[in-house]
């Protein structure tokens, strides 16, 4: 058998299992949506079926990883490139958002007054809660960045309380947000302007609060000595991951939250 560096990953039933709770999970919210009674139970089995999924392949992930040394050069270059491929969709996710923005807001139509933001619609000021949550954000990528900088450097203790005071920024975010809508003086339903709205910082709130658990995940592999200064890609993904988030709420912030008010 000829022998190579590449890690030729064994057989795995979960690619099969997440593909079923995703479908599980997405028939259950159409479902859910028209008003069937099995449409919520379909889509919560699909949930759990998807967090399932992802707590043992990840597990496995990290078997190979850690334990195995599989994980070599060759094989985390191939990781790395997968990595900037899905954070790559990620832009052109958002950018989709940001077309509809100001597709929207450069030309509004009659039904809205001709206006941006609508006539009768009292947007949320930018330098208030908004504000607020962007020094949240670029804290946190300060304090990250401050871990991987540490981690380098071989000092375990200093990377850990970084990514911690991480996490608990990443959380104190998503409060905020959630206060933030909550005392919103408009909803999704509320013309062009309230869908976009929601949309594009709902969504960006979902990849906070998805951020937020891998780097909860990777401080708990720090924690279990799971990274060294030369071989810590995992912690590499989390904070690019957790960049990107920055990066998009700055470009929410100024274009949805200041201009676009």
């Amino acid at each position: 058998m000829e022998k190579h560096r590449w890690h030729i990953v064994d057989p795995s039933p979960w690619p099969y299992v997440g593909g079923i709770g995703s479908l599980t999970l997405t028939c259950g919210t159409v479902l859910g949506f028209h008003s069937y009674e099995l449409g919520s139970t379909l889509m919560k089995v699909g949930f759990i079926t998807i967090l399932l999924t992802m707590y043992v392949w990840w597990r496995d992930v990290i078997r190979e990883s850690a334990y195995e040394g599989f994980h070599n050069r060759e094989v985390e270059d191939g990781i790395r490139l997968g990595m900037i491929l899905f954070i790559s969709s990620e832009v052109l996710f958002f950018f989709s958002f940001f077309w509809g923005f100001f597709h929207s807001s450069l030309g509004p139509v009659v039904e809205m007054g001709l206006n941006w933001p609508p006539e009768g619609l009292v947007s949320i000021k930018a330098f208030d809660v908004p504000l607020l949550n962007t020094a949240i954000l670029l804290t946190s990528a300060v304090s990250l960045t401050w871990s991987h900088h540490a981690l380098v450097n071989g000092k375990k203790d200093q990377s850990l309380i970084g990514i911690i005071v991480t996490i608990i920024l990443g959380i104190l975010f998503t409060f905020v947000q959630g206060f933030e809508y909550v005392e919103a003086s408009y909803t999704i339903a509320d013309s062009v302007f309230g869908s976009i709205f929601f949309l594009a910082t709902g969504f960006h709130g979902l990849h906070v609060l998805i951020g937020t658990i891998f780097l909860i995940v990777t401080s708990i592999r720090l924690w279990q000595n799971q990274f060294t200064s030369f071989h810590h890609f995992g912690f590499e993904a989390s904070a690019w991951y957790w960049h990107f988030v920055d990066y998009v709420w700055l470009f929410l912030f100024v274009c949805i939250y200041w201009w676009g008010s």
